[in-house]
């Protein structure tokens, strides 16, 4: 008898299992319920969408409901949620977010990959319309609207990680001012300082705004934001601002079943990515994984390791069984002329995790 997979969430990992699967077993009913319009998208681009570097908005989108359905038989459920788990029945709940209908899907393998969601600070004034995230293809519309429709002056980011960066480097190429909100003391934390001290000198050279060590304490502005106090007392003009603080894993239905938990927020997974249920596995931004230059539990919010995880669980469920060895998280950034790129620790971490290390220095 041909077995059921409902997989929950349909961008990196959930559309790598799906496909996955189907190559693996031409008779397995694949179920795949994606809350948002729009799967299996190029959330990488997003940034370079906004700025116009993409400029067909259909590049982002790398299979569709409809071609999912055409090439690999999956049945594809977008504008649609798993509201609930119910382990013990093999059941989830799932609400059409479109016509509001409730029903129950049954299953014999569970794959959680929900992904992770935008972390957004509590700051006064963050709610108002000219304050944007950048996590999906719906987000980046907002942003090309408001540009176009509005035709704001300044830009704030808050954060300065690579997404952040990423879309500073657009909105400075669409003639924006731009000013980088950091709270640490360093962009791109995971460089060595030596490195980001290139980085901030190169931003700063192109007349981008950076401020280190600071932290936006109100957003002030009658319709929308017009000016950002950092904690300092210093007033930052502000038409428009970026959200790239990070993101966290979606846990929510994981912990409601029952599921557990990690130390680091992320569902808990084995080394053949099942969660504490056996009939349940879960891949992608949403799972605790392990860092394997420091064995450490982890999160890494990256589309590659999502692609492999929702790869391996695939091969799992058809009996093909492949340990996840963990991962290191490699990231690289194009900022004009300047690429900065990391894998692995840098020195920093490594001296607070008392880890031994050689460093290695070269010029180009």
């Amino acid at each position: 008898m041909a077995k059921k997979v409902v997989i929950v969430g349909g961008v990196a990992a959930g559309a790598s299992a799906a496909a996955r699967l189907r190559r693996l077993d031409e008779d397995t009913q694949i179920v795949m319920v994606e809350r948002g319009e729009y799967i299996s998208f190029a959330n990488c681009g997003l940034p370079y969408y906004v700025g116009g570097v993409i400029e067909r908005r259909e590049s982002l989108l790398i299979q569709t409901p409809r071609s999912m359905f055409r090439r690999f038989n999956i049945d594809v459920r977008n504008n649609s949620e798993v509201e609930e788990i119910i382990p013990q029945n093999k059941e989830v709940v799932i609400r059409n977010n479109l016509d509001g209908n409730v029903y129950n899907e049954n299953y014999d393998y569970l794959v959680l990959c929900p992904g992770a969601s935008p972390i957004v600070p509590n700051i006064p004034g963050a709610d108002q319309p000219n304050v944007f995230t950048v996590r999906n293809v719906p987000d980046s519309d907002r942003i090309k609207h408001y540009i176009e429709m509005y035709q704001p002056q300044h830009a704030v980011v808050i954060g300065g990680g690579f997404i952040g960066l990423e879309m500073a480097e657009m909105l400075y190429e669409l003639n924006l001012r731009v000013s980088i909100v950091e709270a640490a003391d360093q962009l791109l934390g995971s460089l060595d300082p030596e490195m980001a001290a290139i980085v901030h000198s190169y931003l700063r050279s192109r007349d981008f705004e950076i401020h280190l060590q600071a932290q936006a304490l109100s957003m002030e502005g009658a319709e929308r934001v017009e000016k950002i106090t950092l904690a300092s007392g210093k007033s930052i003009p502000a038409d428009l601002v970026i959200m790239g603080v990070g993101v966290r894993p979606e846990v929510g239905l994981a912990a409601q079943a029952g599921l557990a938990i990690g130390s680091t927020g992320g569902i808990q997974v084995d080394d053949y990515l099942r969660t504490s249920d056996p009939s349940i596995y879960a891949a992608g931004d949403a799972i605790q994984v392990t860092d394997f230059v420091t064995g450490q539990a982890t999160l890494i919010p990256l589309a590659s390791p999502a692609n492999r995880q929702g790869w391996l669980v695939a091969n799992n469920i058809c009996g093909r069984a492949m340990k996840y060895t963990g991962a290191q998280g490699t990231s690289i950034v194009k900022i004009m002329d300047l690429t900065a790129a990391v894998t692995g620790k840098n020195e920093k971490s490594l001296q607070k995790l008392g880890i031994p290390y050689k460093s290695v220095h070269g010029l180009p």
